[in-house]
C-alpha cells in the first residue's frame, strides 16, 4: 500500500488489480452535519440532490480528513481515468460473544492470519468496510484494510496440509464466518421502486421536471403531458431492463447458495452443514457423484474430474490433480507456478467423479468464499462494468454545456429587452427560463437512445446479442480486432489426418487417416490408446477434442464399469480401455491407466502410467513435439526430425509428439515423481492432426482487411502451423514477410536478449487448405502460453511467441509495459480493439476490450458485450457495420437537435424584440409534430453492406461537424432575420392591424380571432380597440412557417446515407413521415381557414409573400445540401487540408509508424540487442507505451 504525505490519511485497495482504489479517511463532524441538514431543508432538498450526484462534495462537507484508523466514514477512488468516487460507512463487527475470555486471544488455525490481526482488544471488535460485494477488514498491525473471504497467498504447501488437513474446529469457524460473512453470491432481485427512484433522479429526467413545470406555469399544457407520457414510457421500459437483468442475474447464482456439503471438523468428527456457512480455511469433504462446487477449493488428497463449463465455456471434462506435500519454503501458489489451478476446483463447476487415493478421502481447503471466487468475480464484472471512455460522451456534455451557455446569453437578453419594456417581474422570470428549455432540448437523451435501440433491434435479427448496448456506438470505431483460438478462426474438432511412426531412430512411411483403417499393434498404438485424460459421462466419451479423435482411431473403448469396481476399498479408482467390438484380433485383454499426469500448457506434454492386464507397467507421454523429443533419449529421436516438423507445420498441420518407456518392476506408480517419468524416453512419432479453417473465415478477414481494419491472431500452437493459417485465411499476403522476434534469458544472468529474423520456410507440395490453429492452453490470461501474431499491413509481419512475450514485457519495458494483457497493449497504444473468441478462457479480454463478442452462449460468456448466435467470425463485419451506423446516426441525431433547438431559440429571440413569441399550439406544431416524429424516424436508416476503408469520426467536436453546425445555424438565423426585416417593409405591413394583408376579411373573422385571445400583453389594435392575444403578427407567421420549414430541410440535410449507412431513400418511413410533414406545412403556407389560422395563431399574407417564403426556403435548402455534400462530406478536401496544415494524427501508434518510418535500419533483420544495450526513443508523451512490432496504415479522419 502506498501513501501519501498527509500522515495515514491516504491508501491503496488492492493495489496492483484491475478493480484497484484509493481510499481517503474522514471522520463525522456533528457542526458540520447540522449545517448540511440545514441547507437540505433551505433548498427544498436541491442540495442533497447534489450530493446525491456527487458523493465527494457529501464527504468534504460532513466530514474532516484523518487517518485511516480513525476514520468512519471512507471516500473511494478509482484509480483509471474516470476517477470515480464513492462513499462507504465503516462497520463495526463484534466477536465477543463467541471468544469467551477476553484475555484470551481468538482460537484461529493460525496467530499469522488476518482474522487474528483484525480483532481489536479489549473490545473483540473488527473494523470492516464492504465495496463491490466483496469485504475488507482492518489489520492493527499492518494498519491498512485487507481483503477478506479468501485464503492467505503465504501459505505454502506443506502448511495447507498441515494447518488445514483436520478442518478447523467450531469455534475457529464460528469467529471466520462472523467476520468474512456468508458464503454466498447474493444478487438480490432490486425493487421496482428503488429503480424507479434511481432513474428519475438521474439530471436528464430532473431537468426535464424542471422544464415540465415551467411549461405547466405558462398553461403549454399539451407537450408538456407529451413529455411527461414519453418520459414515464422511458422511464417504465428502462425500469423494465433493468429489472429482468437483475431477475435474470439473480437465477443465474441463487443455485449456487443452498447446497449441502461435508466438512472435517478437528478433533470433532464430520459435519454436515449448508454451503453459506463456509468460510475460508475449512475442509470440505466431497463424496461420489455430482457435486456443484459453493466455493473455490484447493484439492489435498485424491483426484477429480470437473465439468467447467460455466468457466471455460466448453463442457470438456478437466482433470484436477491434489496439490502435493511438497517442502519448499515458497508460497503454495509460486510452488506450482502456472499449474497451480490444476489443484484448484471452482466455485459454481461441477464435480462429475471423484478418485480417492490410499487416504480413502477426497478433501479440498475452501479457499475462496462469496464473491472472492470464481464465479462471484463474473457476476461482480457485470454487476460493475468497466466504464467506457468514449469520446462521443465526453463530447456530448461539452455540446450541453455550450447550449446551456448558450441560452445563459438568451436569458440576458430576453431580461433586458423585457424589463426594459416594464413587464412584470414574475413573467419576465418566466420568459427568460423559457429560453433554457427551448435552447436546451429536453428530448436530446431520448433521441439519441432510439438510434441505439433500433441498431440493437437489427443485431438481434442478425442472431448478435447485446448487454451492453452504449458500446454499439464504439463498435463504429474498432480499427483493430484480436482472433482467438481454435473454434472461432477454424472449426470446432480436430480430424486426425496422419500417424508418422519412428522405429530405430528413423521415421517410418506414414499412415494416413480414414484410408488405413487398421493400424498394427505396437508402442504407438497403446500410446494413442491410454495417453489421455478421456472419461465417459454420461455414455458418451468426453474430453479434449484432440484426444478424443486419437482414441477414437484405435477403435478401442473405455471400460465404464472400471471406475467402480474398487469404490470402497483404499486405493486408487483406474481406468481400463479394451478393444471394441469393431477390432477383429488384440494381442491383449486390456490396459489399465495407473496414473495421471494432466497435460500442463508450461510444460507442453503430459503423460501416463499405464499396464497391460498381467504385464509390465509403461510411460507414455504425449506433446508438443519440440519439448517430447527433448525428453527422449538422443539416439531415438531421428535426424530429420526437424525437416520433418516443418515440412508438416508449414502447411498448418497441428503435429503432437508421442514417446514411451519402461518402468522398473516393483515401483509404485503412485510414489514416483513427475520429472522421473518423463525422463529418458523413447521417441515413438508424430501425430498430424489438422484443423480446418471455417468456411466464412477467409471471406470475413478480406473483407476486414480491405477496410483497413487490423487483423491480431492469438493461438497457442506452434508459430509455423500459425504463420500458414494466417497465410491460408488471408491475414498475410503470399508476398509479405514473416518475421519472428524471439526473447530469451541469458543463463546465468538477469539480462535477456531480443533476436529478430526471417521465419523460415520449407518450400513443400500443395495439401490444400489444410490450415490449423489449436490451443495448448487452458488459460487466456497468461501471455507466455500463447502465440500473438501482430499482423500489420506493411510489407512483413511480426510473430511472437508467448514465452518471447513474457521475456519482453519483463526486460524490455520501453517495447511491452509489465502486467499488461495483449488487448490492454494495443488500447494504450490509442487502437480501438475488438475482441473476438469462443468465450473460453478469454472472459477477460473479452471484457477488457472495447468490443468483445463471444461465440458461445455457456454462462462463461455472459460477461462478454455480444454474443454471437452463429459461431463464426461473420459477425464481426456485421457489428462494425452496425457500430458505424449507429455512430453516424447519433451525430445525424446531435446535429439534427442542435439545429432544431437553435432554429427555435433565435426564432423566439426575434419575436422576443417586439415582446412577441410563438403561440402554445405553435410550440406544440414544431415539438411534436414535428421533431419527435422525425426524432423516432430518422434512426431507421440501415447500416451501408460496404465497409469503407475508413472510420467514421469519433468525436462531435471535429471540424467538419463543428462547420456543419455552425453554417447551418448561419443559413437559418440569415434567412429568419431575412424574413423578420423584409415583412416588415411590404406595403401591406401594419404593425397594429394583422388584418392589412387580407382586405377581404369579414368582420366575423376578426371577432372569432379576437375571443381566441389566449393571454394579455399589453399589445392593442389601436384603430379598432379591440385586445389581441399578443402572439398574432405577420413577424410570427413569417417567422414561424419558416423555422418549421427549415427543421425539415435540417432533417433532410443531416440524414446522411452513404458510405457508412444505406441511402436515406431506403427508409421508406422516414421518407413518408418528411412528405407528410412538408404536406402539412404548406398546406399551413397556403391555406386560408379561419378556424385553423385562429387555433395556430397565424394571420393571413398576400401569395405572393407565401410564394416568396417558400423560394427562401428552397434557396435555403439548396445552399445547406451544397455546403454539406461539397465541403462538410468531401474527405478529400478534408485530407488535403489536413496535408496542408500538417495535422498528424496524435494516436500513439500513429506517431510510432512515423517513427519507423523514418528509420532505415527498421525491421532489425538478423540482429539481437540485448536489454542492458536496446533502446528505441520515441517522441512525446509516450507515456512509456511504445510497440515498434505493431504497425498500420489506416488512413482514418
Amino acid at each position: 500500500m502506498g501513501e501519501y504525505p498527509a500522515k495515514n490519511h491516504y491508501a491503496q485497495l488492492n493495489q496492483g488489480e484491475e478493480n484497484e482504489m484509493e481510499i481517503f479517511g474522514y471522520k463525522t463532524q456533528d457542526c458540520r452535519k447540522a449545517l448540511c441538514i440545514a441547507g437540505y431543508i433551505l433548498s427544498c432538498g436541491a442540495l442533497l440532490l447534489l450530493f446525491y450526484w456527487k458523493p465527494e462534495w457529501d464527504v468534504w462537507a460532513n466530514c474532516i480528513r484523518c487517518s485511516l484508523e480513525e476514520a468512519d466514514v471512507l471516500l473511494l477512488r478509482t484509480t483509471d481515468e474516470f476517477r470515480i468516487y464513492s462513499r462507504k460507512t465503516v462497520i463495526w463487527i463484534s466477536v465477543s460473544s463467541l471468544i469467551k475470555s477476553r484475555s484470551v486471544s481468538p482460537a484461529t488455525a493460525e496467530e499469522e492470519s488476518i482474522f487474528s490481526k483484525a480483532i481489536m482488544k479489549p473490545s473483540l471488535q473488527v473494523r470492516s468496510i464492504q465495496v463491490q460485494k466483496i469485504r475488507y477488514v482492518w489489520n492493527i498491525y499492518a494498519k491498512e484494510f485487507q481483503k477478506v473471504g479468501v485464503l492467505e497467498d503465504h501459505h505454502t504447501c506443506s502448511s495447507i496440509h498441515a494447518k488445514f488437513g483436520s478442518g478447523l474446529t467450531c469455534n475457529e469457524q464460528n469467529v471466520r464466518r462472523v467476520i468474512c460473512g456468508p458464503n454466498t453470491i447474493d444478487v438480490p432481485v432490486i425493487p421496482v421502486w428503488k429503480l424507479l427512484i434511481k432513474e428519475v433522479l438521474n439530471p436528464f429526467y430532473v431537468f426535464q421536471l424542471f422544464s415540465v413545470c415551467l411549461w405547466f406555469a405558462e398553461d403549454y399544457m399539451e407537450y408538456a403531458t407529451a413529455i411527461i407520457i414519453m418520459s414515464l414510457l422511458s422511464i417504465s421500459l428502462t425500469v423494465y431492463d433493468l429489472r429482468q437483468q437483475s431477475v435474470k442475474l439473480h437465477r443465474l447464482v441463487e443455485s449456487h447458495n443452498n447446497i449441502k456439503v461435508t466438512v472435517s471438523r478437528n478433533k470433532e468428527g464430520v459435519q454436515e452443514l449448508e454451503s453459506f456457512h463456509l468460510v475460508p480455511g475449512d475442509t470440505l469433504i466431497l463424496k461420489e457423484g455430482k457435486t456443484l462446487l459453493p466455493c473455490d477449493a484447493i484439492l489435498i488428497s485424491g483426484q477429480c474430474i470437473v465439468n467447467e463449463s460455466m468457466l471455460t465455456g466448453e463442457s470438456i471434462p478437466v482433470t484436477k490433480t491434489h496439490l502435493p506435500q511438497a517442502d519448499s519454503f515458497k508460497p503454495w501458489r509460486m510452488h506450482c507456478a502456472e499449474d497451480y489451478k490444476k489443484h484448484v476446483l471452482f466455485c459454481g463447476t461441477e464435480v462429475i467423479q471423484t478418485k480417492a487415493d490410499d487416504r480413502g478421502v477426497v478433501k479440498a481447503v475452501v479457499l475462496r468464499t462469496g464473491f472472492n471466487t470464481a464465479k462471484g468475480d463474473l457476476v461482480r464484472s457485470i454487476l460493475y462494468p468497466k466504464p467506457m471512455n468514449f469520446k462521443l460522451y465526453r463530447d456530448a456534455l461539452r455540446f450541453l454545456m455550450c447550449l446551456i451557455a448558450f441560452a445563459a446569453i438568451g436569458m440576458i437578453y430576453t431580461v433586458c429587452v423585457f424589463a426594459l419594456n416594464g413587464e412584470e417581474a414574475g413573467e419576465v422570470v418566466k420568459k427568460a427560463l423559457d429560453v433554457i428549455t427551448i435552447a436546451v432540448p429536453p428530448a436530446l437523451p431520448a433521441a439519441l437512445t432510439t438510434g441505439i435501440i433500433y441498431t440493437q433491434r437489427r443485431l438481434t435479427k442478425k442472431g448478435i446479442f447485446c448487454i451492453s448496448p452504449q458500446r454499439i456506438n464504439m463498435c463504429g470505431q474498432l480499427n483493430l480486432i484480436c482472433f482467438d483460438k481454435t473454434g472461432t478462426l477454424t472449426e470446432d474438432g480436430l480430424d486426425l489426418w496422419g500417424l508418422l511412426p519412428s522405429e530405430r531412430s528413423c521415421f517410418q512411411d506414414i499412415h494416413s487417416f480414414p484410408v488405413d483403417h487398421s493400424l498394427p499393434w505396437g508402442p504407438v498404438f497403446k500410446a494413442m490408446a491410454v495417453c489421455h485424460s478421456l472419461i465417459v459421462w454420461e455414455g458418451k466419451i468426453q474430453g479434449d477434442p484432440l484426444d478424443v479423435k486419437m482414441f477414437e482411431a484405435t477403435n478401442w473403448v473405455i471400460d465404464d464399469c472400471s471406475g467402480h469396481q474398487t469404490e470402497g476399498q483404499r486405493y486408487t479408482h483406474a481406468t481400463v480401455v479394451r478393444p471394441g467390438p469393431k477390432v477383429s484380433s488384440a494381442p491383449v485383454e486390456g490396459v489399465t491407466i495407473l496414473h495421471q499426469f494432466p497435460f500442463s500448457s508450461t510444460l507442453q506434454r503430459m503423460s501416463v502410467i499405464a499396464q497391460e492386464i498381467g504385464g509390465e507397467q509403461q510411460v507414455f507421454t504425449k506433446g508438443a513435439p519440440e519439448m517430447v523429443a527433448m525428453l527422449c533419449r538422443a539416439e531415438t529421436v531421428p535426424s530429420n526430425f526437424e525437416s520433418k516438423l516443418l515440412f508438416y507445420t508449414v502447411q498448418g498441420f497441428r503435429v503432437i509428439g508421442l514417446a514411451c518407456k519402461s518402468l522398473q518392476a516393483g515401483k509404485q506408480s503412485t510414489d514416483l515423481t513427475r520429472e522421473e517419468v518423463e525422463s529418458d524416453l523413447t521417441f515413438l512419432g508424430l501425430l498430424i492432426m489438422e484443423n480446418r479453417l471455417k468456411r466464412e473465415t477467409k471471406s470475413a478477414l478480406e473483407e476486414l482487411s480491405a477496410a483497413h481494419i487490423r487483423s491480431v491472431m492469438v493461438t497457442g500452437d506452434n508459430i509455423q502451423t500459425a504463420v500458414t493459417v494466417a497465410k491460408n485465411a488471408g491475414m498475410i499476403s503470399p508476398m509479405n514477410r514473416v518475421i519472428l522476434v524471439e526473447g530469451n534469458k541469458i543463463p546465468g544472468s538477469f539480462s535477456a536478449s531480443i533476436s529478430w529474423k526471417p521465419l523460415e520456410e520449407n518450400k513443400t507440395e500443395d495439401y490444400g487448405n489444410l490450415a490449423s490453429i489449436s490451443e495448448a492452453s487452458d488459460d487466456d490470461s497468461q501471455a507466455e502460453r500463447r502465440t500473438g501474431l501482430a499482423l500489420g499491413s506493411g510489407q512483413y509481419h511480426f510473430a511472437m511467441s508467448g514465452k518471447s512475450y513474457q521475456i519482453i514485457s519483463q526486460h524490455f519495458r520501453h517495447l511491452l509495459p509489465k502486467k499488461s494483457s495483449l488487448v490492454e497493449e494495443f488500447q494504450k497504444l490509442d487502437y480501438f480493439v475488438g475482441m473476438c473468441g469462443d468465450g473460453a478462457n478469454d472472459c477477460g479480454a473479452l471484457k477488457v476490450a472495447h468490443a468483445g463478442i463471444s461465440l458461445s452462449e455457456q454462462e462463461a460468456s455472459v460477461a462478454s458485450p455480444f454474443t454471437s448466435q452463429t459461431p463464426s467470425i461473420a459477425c464481426v463485419p456485421e457489428l462494425i457495420r452496425e457500430g458505424r451506423a449507429a455512430l453516424i446516426t447519433s451525430f445525424c441525431m446531435f446535429k439534427y437537435m442542435a439545429l432544431y433547438s437553435t432554429i427555435q431559440y433565435l426564432g423566439v429571440l426575434l419575436l422576443y424584440w417586439q415582446l412577441n413569441s410563438f403561440g402554445n399550439y405553435q410550440f406544440l406544431f414544431q415539438d411534436l409534430a414535428i421533431t419527435t416524429v422525425i426524432g423516432v424516424t430518422m434512426s431507421f436508416t440501415g447500416a451501408y453492406p460496404k465497409l469503407v476503408p475508413y472510420r467514421p469520426p469519433s468525436q462531435l467536436i471535429s471540424p467538419p461537424l463543428l462547420l456543419s453546425v455552425v453554417l447551418n445555424i448561419l443559413f437559418s438565423l440569415g434567412m429568419q432575420i431575412f424574413g423578420f426585416v423584409v415583412v416588415q417593409e411590404q406595403p401591406w405591413y401594419s404593425k397594429t392591424d394583422i388584418h392589412s394583408a387580407c382586405l377581404s376579411v369579414n368582420t366575423h373573422m376578426e371577432n372569432s380571432s379576437s375571443l381566441s385571445s389566449l393571454r394579455l400583453y399589453g399589445l392593442r389594435d389601436g384603430a379598432s380597440g379591440q385586445v389581441d392575444n399578443g402572439y398574432k403578427s405577420y413577424e410570427n407567421t413569417t417567422v414561424w412557417l419558416l423555422s418549421t420549414i427549415n427543421c425539415l430541410i435540417v432533417a433532410l440535410v443531416f440524414s446522411k446515407g452513404k458510405p457508412f449507412r444505406q441511402p436515406i431513400y431506403t427508409n421508406y418511413v422516414f421518407i413518408l413521415v418528411l412528405l407528410g410533414q412538408l404536406g402539412i406545412c404548406l398546406f399551413l403556407v397556403f391555406a386560408d381557414i379561419d378556424d385553423l389560422y385562429s387555433k395556430m395563431d397565424l394571420v393571413c399574407t398576400p401569395t405572393s409573400w407565401r410564394i416568396s417564403m417558400v423560394i427562401m426556403l428552397a434557396v435555403t435548402l439548396a445552399v445547406s445540401l451544397l455546403a454539406e455534400e461539397a465541403v462538410i462530406e468531401n474527405r478529400p478536401l478534408w485530407l488535403l487540408l489536413k496535408k496542408t496544415f500538417r495535422y498528424n494524427s496524435k494516436s500513439h501508434y500513429k506517431r510510432l509508424q512515423r517513427v519507423l518510418e523514418q528509420d532505415s535500419a527498421w525491421p532489425p533483420l538478423n540482429r539481437t540487442f540485448f536489454s542492458d544495450s536496446v533502446a528505441i526513443s520515441i517522441e512525446g508523451s509516450m507515456g512509456g507505451h511504445s510497440n515498434p512490432t505493431f504497425d498500420s496504415n489506416e488512413d482514418a479522419l
